[in-house]
C-alpha cells in the first residue's frame, strides 16, 4: 500500500466539505494506506489541544498522524490538495510524488471576479490529477481547461438518512440557510420562501444549517446547527426540501432524498449532471420561479408521493460505502497514471426537463410585500463578509 498526505484547510465546525475530506481520508487509511493530515493552521485548536483531538472533537474522526502547517510536508507517495490555494503548495513540493486534487466545488465562484477568482481557476491548471465529488466538475474541467478528472458520486449515509416509520409529514419546507456562504443563495431562498408564505400562510418554514439568523421578515422557525440525526428527523417531518448551491451540488439534496424528501434546486449547469429528474424539481434562478416550484409540490401531494418513492429508489445504490469504493477506485487509477484513460467516457446530464419558470400568479405579490422582500438583506454584505478571507487567500496564492 501507499503513503498519502492531505492538506486540510482551517477547520470549520459543521462543515460538510471538511467532513467529506475526513471521511475519504479515513477510508484510505482503513484500506492500508499510511495517512498523514496537515492542518492549515491551529485556529480551531483549544489551548493545549492536538490537531488529532480537534478533528475528533469537531467531526468525530480519529487520525493518528495529524500535523499543523503546510510548510514542511514529509515525502510520501501521494499528496492531496483540498482547497484552491493548497494546489500551489502541492505543485511546488520538492519531492517526487503523485500530486492529486480533491475537488468538491468550483471554488473560483466563492470569490468576486478578479485576482482571487482567477488564481482559484488557475489551481486546476497546475498539472494535479483531480478527483471530484459529482459528475459536473469533470465535465466542466474538461470543457474549460481540457483537464481529465476522475469522480465519485454524491452519496449519503443510509444508516442515518432514511425514511422513519410512523412519521407524518407536515405541510412544511426545510431550507438549508447559510448566509455566511454566498454560494448557498440564502437571500434568494428567503425571498422565494417569503412569496410562498404570502400565498400559502399555513405552510411552516424551517431554516437550519447556521447559527446566523439573518433578517427574515416572515414567520419561521430557525433551528440553527443540527446533528446528522436531527437533520434526518427534519427531512422526515417536512414535505419539501430546498437547497440552493451555485458552485456544485451540495451533499444535502442527496441526504434529503435518502430520507424520501423531494428536493427543489436551481436549474443550472452545475445541477443537471447529478440530480435525478424524477426526485427533484429544478427551477429558474429567480425567487418567483423557486416559489412556483415549492407551491406546486406543496399543492400536489400525489406528485410529492411519486417523488418520495423515486428519491428512496435513487439513493438505494448511493450509500456512503458505494461512494467510498468509487473513490478508492479513482485513487488507484490516479496513482497509476490512468486518469486520462478512465475519463474518456463522455458525461451526460442526468436532468433533461426544462426549468420551472414563474407564472403571473406567483409574480403577483403586492407592492408593499415586494418592498419588504427587497429591503430584507443579510446583516453583512457577502463581499464585506469575505473581504478578510479573500485578502488572506490572495496573500497565500502570491507566496
Amino acid at each position: 500500500m501507499s503513503t498519502v498526505a492531505w492538506l486540510v484547510p482551517s477547520l470549520i465546525e459543521g462543515s460538510g466539505g471538511h467532513r467529506t475530506i475526513l471521511q475519504n481520508a479515513e477510508f484510505l487509511a482503513l484500506h492500508g494506506n499510511g495517512t498523514t493530515l496537515y492542518l492549515e493552521n491551529n485556529n480551531c485548536l483549544l489551548s493545549g489541544e492536538s490537531g488529532a483531538d480537534a478533528i475528533f472533537r469537531l467531526f468525530g474522526y480519529r487520525f493518528h498522524d495529524v500535523r499543523v502547517g503546510w510548510d514542511n510536508i514529509s515525502p510520501v507517495d501521494s499528496v492531496f490538495a483540498t482547497i484552491w490555494y493548497s494546489a500551489r503548495v502541492v505543485r511546488d513540493l520538492p519531492f517526487s510524488c503523485k500530486k492529486l486534487y480533491f475537488v468538491q466545488d468550483w471554488e473560483a465562484c466563492f470569490n468576486p471576479m478578479g485576482d482571487t477568482y482567477l488564481f482559484a481557476e488557475n489551481s486546476y491548471r497546475y498539472g494535479l490529477t483531480p478527483i471530484t465529488i459529482g459528475r459536473w466538475l469533470p465535465h466542466e474541467l474538461k470543457q474549460r481547461f481540457n483537464v481529465d478528472a476522475l469522480y465519485f458520486d454524491f452519496c449519503a449515509d443510509r444508516s442515518i438518512y432514511a425514511r422513519l416509520p410512523n412519521v407524518k409529514r407536515e405541510r412544511a419546507i426545510a431550507f438549508i440557510y447559510q448566509p455566511e456562504k454566498p454560494r448557498r443563495g440564502a437571500q434568494m431562498g428567503i425571498e422565494a420562501l417569503g412569496i410562498v408564505k404570502y400565498h400559502l400562510p399555513d405552510v411552516r418554514i424551517y431554516l437550519y444549517g447556521s447559527r446566523e439568523r439573518g433578517n427574515v421578515w416572515f414567520d419561521h422557525e430557525h433551528l440553527g446547527l443540527l446533528s446528522l440525526e436531527e437533520c434526518n428527523a427534519l427531512y422526515n417531518r417536512v414535505s419539501v426540501g430546498l437547497c440552493i448551491s451555485s458552485s456544485n451540488p451540495s451533499r444535502i439534496p442527496f441526504e434529503m432524498m435518502a430520507a424520501g424528501l423531494p428536493v427543489v434546486e436551481l436549474h443550472r449547469s452545475n445541477t443537471l449532471f447529478d440530480l435525478p429528474e424524477d426526485a427533484s424539481l429544478l427551477c429558474d434562478q429567480t425567487p418567483e420561479s423557486i416559489a412556483e416550484g415549492l407551491v406546486y409540490l406543496l399543492n400536489t401531494p400525489e406528485r410529492t408521493q411519486q417523488m418520495e418513492a423515486a428519491a428512496v429508489k435513487f439513493m438505494q445504490q448511493r450509500d456512503l460505502s458505494d461512494g467510498y469504493r468509487q473513490f478508492l477506485d479513482a485513487y488507484g487509477r490516479a496513482t497509476h497514471g490512468e486518469a486520462d484513460r478512465a475519463a474518456k467516457a463522455a458525461i451526460a446530464p442526468m436532468y433533461s426537463k426544462p426549468p420551472v419558470v414563474a407564472t403571473p400568479f406567483i409574480s403577483s405579490i403586492p407592492a408593499e410585500i415586494r418592498e419588504r422582500l427587497i429591503a430584507s438583506k443579510p446583516r453583512l454584505d457577502p463581499i464585506t463578509r469575505f473581504k478578510k478571507w479573500t485578502k488572506r487567500s490572495l496573500i497565500k496564492a502570491l507566496q
